[in-house]
């Protein structure tokens, strides 16, 4: 049978939108199935699990469309990436954040998780034996070991008999098993702990830095008291190794100059003592008498002292005063020293080393003839004021 081309034009135009509409319907009925497909998957999963899957509103809102005659599911776009990721447990796996070589030991406080087993979350104190205590595992080895070491044990034991693959976290909350001592002249002495790597001057920080009280202020120098010495610990300047397990270091130099080699890490159970100022004495005949701190200084001259007693009064005997000293086997020695010649330039102003005192007496004459004079002065006045 011939068919005229007016017929088969007409038949082609008609085909058209047959096309258009099998082509609607055909990716209707692919995204449905992927719809369908996506829901048995995670029914499927939780019921692996034994979990309850999250109500998810978006979800819902889709399956009422698709009950819906006439209606078509829009799913959102995942990147392929995304799609093909396996289920895991959270990144971190309780490495410490403040320092992941942090030795956990005695009195410290953890904190550990399985992945999607809640019954065996626990919060554990180390005993003093190392051990603590878990589900199902009863007592383990923690103390030696970092965070990350105990994760990977505990994961070993839980995987060996009772889970698999199993999931841990291990996280340190409180750190008791590291102290550092700081005793002396700060404003905060006491017992703190290491979190990790710590320097000197951080550990003088969290003990409120040096004391300022005018009383007892921080010396020139401070110990660091290592038990198994320091090892192979470069001696700077400013540093000196006054025994195979104690360091003194100047404070001035590690305070206030550019050399880091002074500021020297600090290990657990480090004692860290912070020296008192010297004080110098001056007493008798000076207007104002008292013991004065020498600080950062090492020593003071006999003039730089006078000057903080604000000078001598008139009834001294200064050629007869003197520095009394005490000697290293305990006794006292004095030297003498002119006052009256050092305040002219003719005698050389003597050193003062700590604790020495510096006595200045007082003149018998000078003293009667200024109660004298003062009793002159006030029979005089008392005869002007009757005469009046």
């Amino acid at each position: 049978m011939v068919v005229p081309d007016t017929s088969l034009a007409v038949l082609r135009q008609a085909r058209k939108p047959l096309r258009v509409r099998g082509a609607v319907f055909q990716l209707g009925v692919i995204l449905s199935a992927g719809v369908l497909m996506a829901a048995m998957t995670v029914s499927g999963r939780a019921q692996e699990q034994k979990l309850e899957p999250p109500p998810d509103a978006a979800a819902d809102q889709a399956l009422e469309k698709l009950d819906a005659p006439g209606q078509g599911v829009e799913l959102p776009e995942m990147p392929a990436e995304e799609a093909t990721k396996p289920e895991t447990a959270p990144a971190s796996h309780g490495v410490d954040k403040l320092g992941p070589n942090y030795i956990i030991g005695p009195e410290d406080v953890l904190d550990v998780d399985v992945f999607n087993v809640p019954e065996l979350r626990k919060t554990v104190r180390v005993s003093n034996d190392g051990t603590i205590g878990l589900s199902l595992l009863g007592h383990v080895k923690a103390a030696g070991l970092t965070a990350e070491q105990l994760r990977a044990e505990l994961e070993k034991k839980y995987g060996e008999t009772y889970l698999q693959n199993p999931q841990v976290s291990v996280y340190i909350t409180e750190y008791h098993a590291q102290p550092v001592s700081v005793i002396g002249a700060v404003e905060r002495p006491g017992l703190y702990q290491l979190t990790g790597p710590r320097t000197l001057i951080e550990i003088l920080s969290m003990a409120g830095g040096l004391a300022k009280r005018s009383s007892a202020p921080a010396g020139k120098t401070l110990y660091v008291t290592r038990k198994g010495g320091f090892g192979d610990l470069s001696v700077a300047e400013g540093m000196q190794l006054v025994a195979p397990e104690k360091l003194e270091i100047n404070i001035s130099r590690l305070l206030y100059s550019h050399d880091d080699s002074l500021n020297i890490k600090i290990h657990p159970r480090d004692t860290i003592s912070v020296t008192k100022a010297d004080v110098i004495y001056v007493v008798g005949d000076v207007r104002k008498p008292g013991g004065f701190v020498l600080e950062d200084r090492e020593n003071l001259t006999v003039l730089q002292a006078l000057a903080m007693a604000e000078g001598v009064l008139s009834t001294a005997a200064k050629s007869q005063s003197r520095i009394i000293r005490k000697t290293a086997e305990g006794g006292r020695t004095e030297i003498p020293v002119d006052l009256k010649k050092v305040l002219a330039g003719k005698s050389p102003d003597e050193v003062m080393a700590a604790n020495d005192i510096l006595f200045v007496p007082n003149s018998a004459a000078k003293s009667a003839l200024k109660r004298g004079a003062e009793a002159a002065i006030g029979t005089v006045s008392g005869i002007l004021i009757y005469r009046r």
